[in-house]
């Protein structure tokens, strides 16, 4: 792992699209966008700021997602998320995360990744078979 930069944000995008409904995901019964799928975004993000700090070999690991959806998002409207790094402690990497649609913030919150392995991290993870 590289050095890491507090700070270091990055923006991902999606479009509110059927799949991506509460009512679809079977997180509810709206035509609204899911929070797991606000969740989802905000873990992309999240990996996204922290890309530019990996070896080759890296990849990281979402350990803890503390998250507020305080607004919903019809179907058709572009949702943004943002995820900037707010500290780390060794391979723990803490980042605060936030979601907007059109008219405003949906979401915010902190979230956690943890720096592994890619491969001896899927070995591990194979062998709990």
């Amino acid at each position: 792992m590289k050095e890491i930069k507090i700070g270091q944000k990055a923006e991902v995008y999606t479009k509110v699209t059927t799949d991506k409904l509460a009512i679809a995901v079977g997180s509810g019964s709206l035509k609204v966008f899911a929070t797991p799928a606000m969740c989802a975004l905000m873990e992309e993000a999240s990996c996204a700021a922290i890309a530019p700090f990996l070896e080759k070999e890296e990849t990281t690991v979402g350990t803890d997602l503390q998250i507020a959806h305080i607004a919903p998002s019809p179907k058709g409207v572009m949702i943004t998320a943002e995820a900037e790094i707010i500290g780390f402690q060794g391979r723990e990497i803490t980042l605060s995360v936030t979601a907007y649609d059109a008219v405003g913030k949906i979401g915010h919150g902190t979230h956690k990744r943890f720096v592994v392995d890619s491969e001896k991290f899927q070995t591990k993870t194979d062998l709990r078979k």
